[in-house]
């Protein structure tokens, strides 16, 4: 398959995967009153069928990063949707409630596979420079989703009833899977004979885009340095253990000690995955129970095992995480501005909804149209971001748009009968657009930072930030609801607590970087041999 086409069919499988997995989320929120009637369940037993699939997505997404990153991320794109679709037609003819926590929980073990896999399918197939296009077009078909969900879970619960909900995306997953199996990716090129330079090397490169070319491009050979006798130096940042950035031998051979790419840590994915569950668990147990020795033992468990996590992964001689990605301050910051906007931007419709119904008198139908303009403002922003990208880098990007989202959301925290209709629509339009803005410059710049090999775990870890997020912000503005004397204090108090959120999101996007998006080679991995050294410029005559 040419390079083009792949290309091509990535971006489909990216954008439409997406989708799918938001739409789903969405047409779940608008049937579970009826399923609830429909099959005599509690209100409790209705919330696992949201809680155990969020714990199962949140616990697995990093090891499934992974995965594609040794196996192939059309590979885990595939089984992830495939399973995906199985699940959620099995929810549609489930005879109980314990059946549907069950299927959901399974359908969240797919989700896991599906989502790191694409945003890895978009770095291995496009250069670093042209990666914010297709993250836009991803962000504006998810916020799509996200607004076409309930009108459409609406529609087909009503004259079909709520188990139709479930069938929506069996053939659009059946589809995708199977183009995904189809698709073959590109064979690289074979690079230039040592022969063919005399007196140097060839330089070996990783396939596809290890650099900044695409399939097909031209591998440069450069004079290789002189070995170096024994083990690399090592240098140090945010307390991971990162490789000295040193000439590749002339052999080309990987360095001695350094893992084989490729291979997985149970360990650290046990941990990783005990300290996320019992985060989200945690999370989520706290708006209705309040504190409790439940939801304390919780948060001990999520401290402990996440520090037993982070010192495994110093020490590991194959890190779940490895060190050229969580040592990343790029990614890093990244990583931060997306919990921080994602916490913000979900906990405020969240309570925009309460503002909306309870305050104003809304009915469910009045107050999402209220809040439409902020799902077309975030399609609107989305492909309008790789422009700012551009022109002003990802950092006075990142900022502007943490501070336009903080202004939105403190906007409709003075919402109220007496307010003009201006105020609330302006107030989600900054919302949408803050959001769509950051979440697009943010992501870009994690994947884009990551090397290729890691593409995977990339993805995982800001599904996950994208996960643990809201979680938080939902949670906390419950809790300022419930400690506040009435409804419209409550609201009011919780979304000026998320718009100093937002506003504190753009402290981490100061470390972004400054530049725009270049097509440059990233951080070499400790998975993988150290690139070529770069030429060095001829010396002027007569020097």
């Amino acid at each position: 398959m040419s390079g083009r086409l792949h290309r091509g069919v990535a971006l489909t499988g990216s954008v439409a995967g997406a989708a799918v997995v938001a739409l789903d989320g969405t047409v779940l929120t608008v049937v579970q009153p009826v399923l609830q009637r429909d099959l005599g369940a509690g209100f409790a037993q209705v919330q696992w069928a949201s809680t155990g699939y969020l714990i199962a997505v949140a616990s697995l997404l990093v090891l499934a990063g992974r995965l594609g990153d040794r196996h192939g991320h059309e590979k885990l794109f595939a089984v992830g949707i495939l399973g995906f679709g199985a699940a959620s037609a099995g929810i549609a003819v489930a005879p109980g409630i314990g059946w549907i926590v069950g299927l959901r929980v399974v359908q969240g073990v797919f989700g896991a596979l599906l989502q790191p896999a694409t945003l890895g399918m978009l770095r291995a197939s496009f250069p670093p420079d042209r990666l914010a296009v297709p993250i836009a077009l991803r962000t504006s078909a998810i916020g799509l989703a996200a607004a076409a969900g309930p009108l459409a879970g609406g529609v087909l619960a009503t004259h079909f009833g709520w188990r139709a909900v479930f069938v929506l995306n069996v053939v659009p997953a059946t589809v995708l899977g199977v183009l995904a199996l189809a698709v073959r990716p590109p064979a690289a090129p074979a690079g230039p004979s040592p022969a063919a330079v005399p007196g140097g090397t060839a330089a070996a490169g990783h396939a596809g885009h290890a650099g900044h070319g695409g399939p097909g491009s031209v591998v440069p050979v450069f004079r290789a340095r002189r070995a170096r006798s024994g083990p690399a130096p090592v240098r140090r940042r945010s307390g991971f253990r990162l490789p000295a950035r040193t000439g590749a031998p002339e052999s080309g051979a990987r360095p001695a000690g350094a893992p084989a790419p490729g291979r997985l840590d149970p360990g650290g994915a046990l941990l990783l995955a005990v300290a996320l569950v019992c985060c989200v668990h945690t999370l989520v147990a706290v708006p209705g129970d309040g504190v409790t020795w439940a939801t304390a033992a919780g948060s001990a468990l999520t401290v402990l095992a996440g520090a037993a996590f982070v010192r495994r992964e110093r020490r590991a001689p194959h890190p779940l995480v490895p060190p050229a990605v969580i040592g990343s301050r790029p990614v890093a910051a990244a990583l931060a501005v997306l919990v921080c906007a994602s916490a913000s931007m979900l906990g405020a419709l969240f309570v925009a909804m309460y503002v909306l119904q309870d305050v104003l008198g809304q009915d469910p139908l009045s107050g999402s149209l209220t809040a439409l303009p902020g799902a077309a403002a975030m399609i609107l922003a989305a492909p309008l971001a790789p422009v700012l990208l551009r022109r002003q880098g990802a950092r006075r990007t990142g900022v502007a748009a943490s501070l336009a989202l903080a202004a939105g959301v403190a906007l409709l925290s003075g919402l109220g009968p007496a307010t003009p209709w201006w105020h609330g629509g302006t107030g989600f339009v900054l919302l949408g657009a803050g959001f769509g803005t950051v979440m697009v410059a943010a992501t870009a710049v994690a994947v884009r930072e990551a090397p290729p090999e890691h593409a995977g775990v990339a993805g995982g870890l800001q599904q996950t930030a994208m996960n643990i997020g809201p979680t938080a912000g939902i949670a906390a503005a419950t809790a300022v609801m419930a400690a506040s004397p009435g409804v419209a204090a409550g609201t009011g108090r919780a979304l000026l607590l998320l718009a100093c959120l937002a506003a504190l999101g753009a402290l981490p996007a100061l470390r972004l970087p400054a530049s725009r998006p270049s097509a440059r080679t990233p951080v070499p991995s400790p998975d993988t041999p150290p690139g070529p050294a770069p030429a060095r410029p001829a010396p002027p005559p007569g020097a």
